[in-house]
This record gives C-alpha cells, sequence and structure tokens, in this order.
C-alpha cells in the first residue's frame, strides 16, 4: 500500500510506500528534503506533520523525544506512513541535479597526522568523473552488505583523489581495518567501492550572510572542503572558524587553517581544547567549542551556521545557537558523525 504526501509550503506530491521512510522516498521521486545520517541520529531532518500518521524506526531521543512527537515533529529519515500525509519540510535546493552512483576506487595513499586520525586518499578510474558539493559525503560498500559514511575533504573544483579523514574507533567495522587492528588490514591499492555523493550539508551560495563554521575532531573534514570550494570560486564572505577537539593532536591539520588565517581576507580561527594535559602547554581558549562561539558571538541574527562532529556537540549547538542566540532555524546546517551507540534510546 502506499500514500501521498504533499508538501504543506511548495504543494509538492510524492508517493510513499509503508516500507520506506518519508526521506527514502522523497529523494527516490527527485523531493530533496534536507538529511545528515539517514539513521535518526541527528536530528537534520526533522520536520512536521500536519495532517495523517506515522510511526518512527529506531532513532535517538536527542534527535526526537516523545514531547517532540507528541507535538507532530518527525524524523523524515525514520518515519513510516500509515495514511496521506501533509507535512511542514525545508526543500534542499542545488544537490538534485548530481547523480548518486556506485564507483570503484584504489587505496593512493593513507597517512596518519595523529595516532588515531587517517587521511585516506582515493583514485577514481581514469575516465570517471565523479560530481559532488562541497560538504557532502559517501557510504562504503562493505562485503557483508554494511555501510560506512566519510565525508569527503577536499574541494570539487580540485584535481586528483578523493579525500577523507577517518578516526579510529576501536571495535569498528571499518576503521579497525584502515588502523591495522584486524587482518588483512587496508593498504595501498587496495580496490574499494562507495556510492555517493549524499548528504545536504553543502554551502547555500545564495546567502551573503558571514559564516561561523563548528568542526569537532573529524568533523572539520567537510569543513574544509567547503572553505577550498570557496577559495575556488572567490566567494568572499566573512568566516569564523571554530575547532574543538579534546587534546592539541586533535587538531590534526591546524597549520593549515593558520596559513587560511593568512591567506583569506576576512577568515579568523579559534582552536578550542576541552581536556588539555599539562604537556600540551595550552595556552589558547578552553572548554566546549560551541560555548566558545557563544561566547563570542552572543547575537547570531545575520549569520549562517555549518556544524559538523558528533551528534552531542551538534545538537547542543542546534538548541543554543537558537534559544540564546538568536540564530535562525533555518540557518543552521548540521553533519553529524554517527555510530551505532548514537542510536541508542534514552
Amino acid at each position: 500500500m502506499s500514500f501521498q504526501v504533499t508538501l504543506k509550503t511548495s504543494g509538492k506530491q510524492f508517493t510513499v510506500s509503508q516500507d520506506e521512510t518519508l526521506l527514502e522516498a522523497a529523494l527516490r521521486q527527485g523531493i530533496n528534503l534536507p538529511y545528515g545520517c539517514k539513521n535518526g541520529a541527528c536530528g537534520s531532518c526533522k520536520g512536521k506533520i500536519v495532517e495523517g500518521h506515522v510511526t518512527h524506526g529506531q532513532h535517538s531521543e536527542s534527535a526526537l523525544s516523545k514531547a517532540d512527537e507528541t507535538t507532530g515533529s518527525t524524523l523524515f529519515c525514520c518515519a513510516h506512513p500509515h495514511s496521506d500525509l501533509l507535512i511542514e519540510a525545508r526543500e534542499v535546493q542545488g544537490a538534485g541535479d548530481i547523480a548518486i552512483r556506485k564507483v570503484p576506487c584504489r587505496v593512493n595513499s593513507i597517512e596518519r597526522p595523529t595516532s588515531d586520525v587517517a587521511i585516506l586518499k582515493l583514485q577514481l578510474p581514469a575516465a570517471e568523473r565523479f560530481q559532488f558539493l562541497a560538504g557532502q559525503y559517501l557510504e562504503f560498500l562493505l562485503k557483508d552488505g554494511q555501510r560506512r559514511a566519510y565525508s569527503i575533504a577536499n574541494a570539487p573544483a580540485q584535481e586528483g583523489p578523493l579525500e577523507l579523514h577517518i578516526r579510529h574507533l576501536p571495535g569498528g567495522l571499518f576503521t579497525d581495518f584502515v588502523f591495522a587492528a584486524v587482518t588483512p588490514a587496508l593498504k595501498e591499492k587496495d580496490i574499494l567501492r562507495f556510492e555517493g555523493p549524499l548528504g545536504s550539508f553543502f554551502l547555500r551560495e545564495d546567502s551573503q550572510k558571514p559564516i561561523i563554521f563548528v568542526a569537532a575532531g573529524t568533523g572539520f573534514a567537510p569543513i574544509k572542503s567547503i572553505i577550498e570550494q570557496m577559495q575556488s570560486k572567490k566567494i568572499q564572505r566573512p568566516i569564523h572558524l571554530y575547532w574543538g577537539g579534546r587534546r592539541l593532536s586533535d587538531l590534526y591539520l591546524d597549520a593549515l587553517c593558520k596559513t587560511w588565517e593568512k591567506e583569506i581576507t576576512g577568515f579568523s580561527y579559534v582552536p578550542v581544547i576541552s581536556d588539555a594535559l599539562p604537556e600540551d602547554a595550552w595556552l589558547g581558549r578552553s572548554g566546549f567549542v560551541h560555548q566558545a562561539v557563544m561566547a563570542d558571538h552572543p547575537n547570531m541574527n545575520d549569520f549562517q551556521v555549518y556544524a559538523c562532529g558528533a551528534p552531542v556537540m551538534v545538537n547542543a549547538a542546534r538548541a543554543d545557537f537558537s534559544s540564546q542566540c538568536h540564530l535562525p532555524e533555518e540557518e543552521f546546517f548540521a553533519d553529524s558523525f554517527t555510530n551505532a551507540a548514537d542510536l541508542a534510546k534514552n
């Protein structure tokens, strides 16, 4: 059985069956709704059911609470219909013309700037032209049918291999493979397959508002892609980059950010460390990265914010920037790096 879904603002319609989510059906039919993790952890696809009824699959309570559900809020990535629906949702412009494809690649190099971060570079076949928007991600297709998602860290305009930043999560199906914690380990010249590009985390070029980028750990990867694309396209908007980590070593491309600060007009960089040890000799900003942003920008009414990292940071930034710093909800764009633990219900 299938049902009809109508978008309240635009009047666009699409059909969805009971065995697929609203997000899956929308994307399949060319309706571009915002999304990030696609597994109920990040809240990027949150919208509202105005008329009709849905049930939700597994999701994080921090992304959609029971109280949210009673007011009609929904996560389109895990909502299944039980009737025709009228929904409130933001549509994303800019990603619809790029086809999502399955692509083979070869491991060009594996660099380890720190003990728990790898910079993986992937060489595509000579005749392959992989199009994506700066900030989007890809999903590796693993042999057992599972998938693992990683943001692309280089700009689309750059020639050469695709660049990914991967943090080691001990016991992780793919990261143990990358960090030689299992046998056989990933090595140069190995062949992998991925699907992409995916995600709605990319620069909204129709705005001239100043930008605040908020990164935690390897959440820096898609932000790097966006900044380098802005350089390539000579997009000149004030940029404030805040990059947070527990230790100084978590800011594994700190030197690159300091170079941007010298080279890009209107660019500022604020590194933030939450758990520095005496040997770090850290004299910079301390605490949570999103709180450093709030201290410097108590009024964000005229900004756009792009946040990427763990769901706890992204969700805190989304809530606090809106409620305390006057950031319009529609000007907050996010990508959460999730794992199985992030889906545990509270």
